[in-house]
């Protein structure tokens, strides 16, 4: 399976090397991308010894928009969940990019396994999810985690219809909810991890399915990104330093841009009154 994928990404990329982005027509809306930066404010995320995953991801998105505006000018509009040390609710990250009309949305995220693992100073790599009911413990792992986070919400059992983070039969609700934007989404998700691996320098641990309320909440082909482990200390002092943060920005740019030639509109949505 892993071989097909790669096959199936270098085909992609092979594509877009022969062929450039077509010119945008006069008149046509901009492709519009929502860029989630995870946690923020009292929700640190996962920590290192030094960093903070709230202040990486905040680095990367920040890093994304400059780089868009800069590449695609008028052709890209980007809308950042929360550009700020802010808390930010699940359901309002993704309302925010609901109500822009987003074509695409990236919650951008780092990853770190418990205090007991072992190898928990060795684990490394990229991995990028597309909404789905998780194949592995290890996926559902990385999904609760993430989802632990509506308990800082006010109300959460009501505003998530009684959705328990912790409890692995919730997360059902994920097997009808793949919806008509897997397609696109996986697209996404394969490009961003040929880019994490082959420009970042990432370790390759695949395109994977998983249980995320983010994703869930949205409507609109969406992934969200691991970018390395925190809990590996040389990989921290990548995702810390300006080096590792404007290669991580760089490689979703650039299959952003792989993406948006692929999909110019993927399924525009209505913005909210």
């Amino acid at each position: 399976m892993t071989c097909y994928r790669h096959i199936f990404t270098t085909l992609i990329i092979a594509f877009f090397a022969l062929t450039s982005v077509a010119s945008e027509p006069a008149g046509c809306e901009p492709f519009v991308v929502a860029i989630d930066a995870g946690h923020g404010g009292h929700d640190h995320g996962t920590r290192g010894r030094r960093a903070r995953e709230k202040d990486v991801t905040l680095a990367v998105a920040r890093l994304m928009a400059s780089k868009i505006g800069e590449r695609f000018g008028d052709s890209v509009r980007v809308v950042l969940t929360r550009d700020s040390d802010v808390f930010v609710g699940l359901r309002e990250r993704a309302d925010i990019a609901n109500r822009a009309g987003a074509d695409l949305f990236i919650s951008i995220h780092v990853n770190s396994v418990a205090a007991r693992s072992r190898g928990r100073e060795t684990v490394q790599g990229a991995s990028v999810y597309t909404l789905g009911l998780h194949k592995s413990d290890a996926n559902l792992a990385v999904a609760m985690a993430e989802n632990a986070v509506i308990e800082l919400e006010e109300d959460y059992s009501e505003q998530y219809q009684g959705f328990d983070p912790n409890v692995s039969e919730s997360y059902i609700i994920f097997e009808l909810s793949q919806g008509d934007n897997l397609n696109s989404s996986i697209d996404m998700a394969a490009l961003a991890q040929h880019y994490l691996t082959d420009y970042a320098g990432r370790a390759d641990r695949g395109v994977r399915q998983a249980g995320f309320l983010v994703l869930w909440a949205t409507r609109m082909p969406s992934v969200l990104v691991e970018l390395d482990f925190m809990c590996n200390p040389r990989m921290e002092r990548f995702l810390s330093s300006t080096e590792g943060q404007e290669r991580c920005a760089e490689a979703l740019v650039r299959a952003l841009a792989d993406y948006r030639a692929l999909h110019p509109h993927s399924r525009r949505t209505a913005p909210a009154d």
